[in-house]
């Protein structure tokens, strides 16, 4: 496998969505999984990035702060109806026993002419749900309920 090419990919499930996510860093691979969950959803290679939501979450352990970030990420997607195409993870940090993340996403309005939506994602799951670090950085699996 070239891992540094290979940004995510998707595995077999029966009845859900479910994808790996690679990055050289934790943040690329959280950049990464976002991508992967849109992709689900849209093509994200159609959506202008002209709008940017700044993203700040705390969490108790990093399996929680990447399920989080997706649901935040899908919750902005359903609620104030933006496609998002870009994902910026400036930080993950561990202090005082928690994580925090401070990122951004870049999107524009869903326009259902431009953004013809796939499979709906209903939530992220904590279904398989890994965060691990790899000799070629860190790759994380997650399981959306479609």
């Amino acid at each position: 496998m070239q891992f540094p090419e290979l940004r995510y990919e998707y595995l077999e499930h029966t009845a859900d969505a479910k994808f790996k996510a690679y990055g050289k860093t934790i943040e690329e691979a959280f950049e990464n999984a976002a991508v992967a969950m849109f992709n689900v959803m849209i093509n994200t290679s159609k959506v202008d990035c002209a709008h940017t939501e700044n993203i700040e979450l705390t969490a108790p352990d990093i399996d929680d702060l990447l399920v989080d970030w997706l649901s935040e990420l899908l919750f902005l997607f359903e609620v104030d109806f933006i496609a998002f195409g870009k994902f910026e993870v400036e930080s993950i940090e561990q202090k005082d026993g928690e994580y925090t993340l401070s990122g951004r996403a870049s999107g524009e309005e869903i326009d259902l002419e431009k953004h013809e939506i796939d499979t709906e994602v209903k939530a992220v799951t904590y279904n398989e749900l890994k965060v691990e670090e790899v000799p070629e950085g860190f790759m994380v699996q997650v399981t959306v309920d479609t």
